[in-house]
């Protein structure tokens, strides 16, 4: 069953890099990073259940919370008119 759950996390991943590869905005870019992120917390909590470290919840906790503190950096930089800019350039080419 975990190897199942792996697989998925794994399957889900994936498509996350596809979304962040291919996604049509900037937000959906930024959101596809975040859900690779939260994965990666899955992804450690079931290898630290899988091996027996229980230590590993707690790397998998702090690696979330960056994964948090930075997307909301990313989402604040967001906000500035580069972004902006560079969007509407594109938004002109399509």
């Amino acid at each position: 069953m975990l190897i199942a759950a792996t697989l998925a996390i794994f399957v889900t991943m994936m498509l996350a890099i596809f979304r962040g590869i291919v996604g049509p905005t900037l937000y959906d870019r930024i959101l596809a990073v975040n859900m690779f992120g939260t994965k990666t917390v899955l992804l450690i909590a079931i290898s630290g259940f899988l091996m027996g470290r229980p230590e590993f919840l707690d790397i998998a906790i702090v690696y979330a919370l960056i994964n948090f503190i930075s997307v909301i950096g990313v989402l604040r930089y967001s906000d500035t008119n580069q972004f902006k800019h560079e969007a509407n350039e594109h938004d002109k080419e399509l």
